[in-house]
C-alpha cells in the first residue's frame, strides 16, 4: 500500500480505503488505485480477508431444477451476469440447483448449513412451502424474477404488468378485438402479472375477457403441455414467454394457419426462441443486465447491513418489433383436420 501511495502521491489510508471499497475516496481515484495495484502485481488474499471480516465473500444462487433443462436458457443467462457483477465486487456466485425432491421435502441447501455463503439470491419461482423455509434462513436473501406476498423478502422483477399491457395495446392498435392469453395463471408471479397487464388493456378498450381464450401452457410443475386451441380462433395471442410463443406458431403452422396473416403472436423475454421462430417474434426484451446488477448491488448492501430493505424493485422492459404481428383479419373458425 505504501508503494501504491508513493506512486500516486496519496496516503496509505486512502489506498486501503480504495482497495476495500470504503467511503471517503472518489470513484475515479478508487479506480486509479485498483488499476495500479493490478499493474504492480498485487492480488487480494481472499482467505485473510474472510478471516478478518467474518465473511465468506460467496453468494449462493438457488435455481429450481425445472428452470435448468436443455430447452431453458433465460436463467442461465441471468446467472452468468450475476456472477460477473459479483466478481467485480470481489465476490463469487455459487450455484445451487434445487431439485424437486429437496423442494418438496423442504431441505435447505448444504451451502447454508455449512456456512459457505453470506446470502442467497433465489432465481425463479419456488413453492409456497419452500418460500417459508427460505424466510427462516438467518442470512440476507432476495428473490429474482418473482415475488411473493411476504414483503420482508426483497425482490427484483421485470415490470411484467406494464410490459404486457403495452404489448397487448400494440395488438389492439392493429385492430385485434379477439385476443387470447397463453399461460398457466397459477404457475408463477410473472405469468400472473403479464396476464393482469393483458387484462388491463382489454378493460381500457372495453373488450370483454372470454374465459375460453385463457389457454393453459404447462402443468403445476412447469412442464409444457399441448396447448388446446378454442374452436373459434382469436386473431391474436399474447404468450407468457417466447418458448411458448414459438411452440404455438409451430402448432398454428401445422394446422395451415398463417402467422401473422391470419393470427398474430407475441412473446416475452426476447430469448433465442424469438429468433428461432418463423416468423421471428415481436416480444418484450427483459433487461437481464440491469436485473442482475440491481440484485447484486442490493444483496451486497444487505450483507453489509442485514437490516436494510429495498422492497420490490421493478426493471423496465422494451418491446422488440419483428414479423409476427399484422393487422387483424376476420376471426377464424377452427378448421377440421380433414380440411387442412
Amino acid at each position: 500500500m505504501r508503494d501504491i501511495a508513493d506512486r500516486l502521491g496519496v496516503s496509505s489510508v486512502t489506498v486501503s480505503k480504495a482497495l476495500n471499497d470504503k467511503d471517503g475516496v472518489s470513484d475515479e481515484l478508487k479506480e486509479k488505485i485498483k488499476v495500479l495495484a493490478v499493474e504492480m502485481g498485487y492480488r487480494y488474499n481472499a482467505t485473510a480477508r474472510s478471516m478478518k471480516e467474518g465473511l465468506t465473500h460467496n453468494i449462493g444462487v438457488i435455481i429450481p431444477e425445472r428452470f435448468t433443462g436443455p430447452t431453458q436458457s433465460f436463467y442461465v443467462r441471468v446467472f452468468q451476469r450475476i456472477t460477473r457483477h459479483l466478481e467485480d465486487q470481489g465476490y463469487y456466485g455459487i450455484l445451487h440447483i434445487l431439485n424437486e425432491e429437496d423442494e418438496e421435502g423442504l431441505t435447505l441447501p448444504k451451502l447454508y448449513s455449512d456456512n459457505k455463503v453470506d446470502g442467497f439470491i433465489v432465481l425463479g419461482q419456488i413453492s409456497k412451502e419452500y418460500i417459508e423455509l427460505v424466510r427462516s434462513m438467518d442470512v440476507p436473501k432476495m428473490f429474482l424474477d418473482f415475488y411473493d406476498e411476504h414483503s420482508d423478502i426483497d425482490s427484483v422483477v421485470t415490470d411484467n404488468f406494464y410490459a404486457a399491457y403495452e404489448l397487448t395495446n400494440v395488438l389492439v392498435q392493429q385492430g385485434h378485438r379477439s385476443i387470447a392469453y397463453v399461460g398457466n395463471l397459477y404457475s408463477t408471479s410473472s405469468i400472473q402479472d403479464r396476464f393482469l397487464g393483458y387484462y388491463k388493456s382489454l378493460l381500457e378498450h372495453r373488450m370483454p375477457m372470454n374465459p375460453e381464450l385463457i389457454l393453459n401452457d404447462r402443468d403445476e410443475r412447469g412442464t409444457f403441455i399441448e396447448i388446446d386451441l378454442p374452436d373459434s380462433l382469436p386473431t391474436a395471442f399474447v404468450c407468457n414467454c417466447d418458448q411458448v410463443a414459438h411452440l404455438l406458431v409451430q402448432k398454428l403452422t401445422s394446422l395451415g394457419i398463417q402467422v401473422p396473416q391470419q393470427c398474430s403472436v407475441v412473446g416475452f423475454d426476447n430469448d433465442i426462441y424469438a429468433l428461432l421462430s418463423e416468423p421471428k417474434l415481436t416480444t418484450v426484451e427483459v433487461d437481464v443486465e440491469q436485473m442482475a446488477r440491481t440484485a447484486v448491488q442490493s444483496m451486497l448492501k444487505k450483507v453489509d447491513n442485514p437490516n436494510r430493505n429495498f422492497g420490490r424493485v421493478h426493471v423496465k422492459g422494451n418491446i422488440i418489433y419483428r414479423d409476427s404481428v399484422s393487422a387483424a383479419p376476420e376471426t377464424l373458425e377452427m378448421q377440421s383436420p380433414t380440411s387442412i
